[in-house]
């Protein structure tokens, strides 16, 4: 039987294979996405959708993950709460919203059952992995099985809201006063191991090369502090 080809360049076709695959592959089509030094323009410009474009989970079910979390109404926690998802990603999904005081902020939440398919997933990959090391003459040089166990305490991490929570924040710490980078601050009342609040800033992402030639960031000094984002504080 013979096949059509396949609709769409060969980025597009990439990018709608790994969003089929499920969230630990889009994880790799989202770190590939910021090499343009290694991966052809064509697929790093698409692969760029997985940024922040991975297809929404429902919005009711995002403010029960609110609502429960921080025991209380998104009418009383908040003066606004936009429905509408400002970003969707493999592992989570931000909102904007305004707290009660006014002060503009994201709220995280990580994707329900989430956690289950990145189990079965990591279980594939243990599976290749062995088959690899089994059967493979570069099986031992490439350690394969060594390289899934840190893929798996990387993205089980992200889970754990308030992890990431407490890294930003001793971050925020560190780079207190620093002319070249800016971390937003979490506001913890609202913030635990499900759920993330913290201010929203605003910025260039590194790959909108144009954009950040016309705001006049000089790209060597932004090359050179390994920055991945330029942000200010204004809207």
């Amino acid at each position: 039987m013979l096949f059509g080809r396949p609709k769409g360049g060969r980025g597009e076709r990439l990018r709608k294979a790994l969003e089929d695959l499920g969230p630990i592959y889009i994880k790799l089509g989202q770190l590939l996405s910021t090499r343009p030094d290694l991966v052809p323009a064509d697929i790093c410009s698409e692969l760029a959708a997985l940024q922040d474009s991975v297809p929404p989970f429902s919005s009711a079910v995002f403010k029960d993950i609110v609502e429960t979390s921080l025991r209380g109404s998104v009418l009383d926690l908040f003066q606004s709460f936009d429905t509408d998802p400002l970003a969707s990603a493999s592992v989570a999904q931000v909102h904007a919203a305004v707290l009660a005081d006014g002060r503009n902020v994201v709220v995280k939440a990580v994707r329900p059952g989430i956690e289950k398919t990145i189990r079965k997933d990591i279980a594939l990959m243990y599976t290749l992995a062995h088959l690899l090391n089994k059967y493979s003459a570069d099986g031992r040089r490439l350690r394969p099985l060594d390289v899934v166990k840190d893929y798996e305490i990387v993205i089980l991490d992200e889970l754990n809201l308030q992890a990431e929570g407490a890294n930003a924040s001793l971050m925020r710490h560190n780079f207190d006063g620093s002319p070249l980078v800016y971390v937003p601050e979490i506001y913890w009342p609202y913030s635990n191991e499900n759920l993330l609040v913290m201010e929203r800033i605003y910025g260039i992402p590194v790959t909108n090369m144009g954009d950040l030639e016309a705001a006049g960031v000089d790209l060597k000094i932004l090359a050179r502090a390994g920055r991945g984002n330029i942000f200010h504080t204004g809207v």
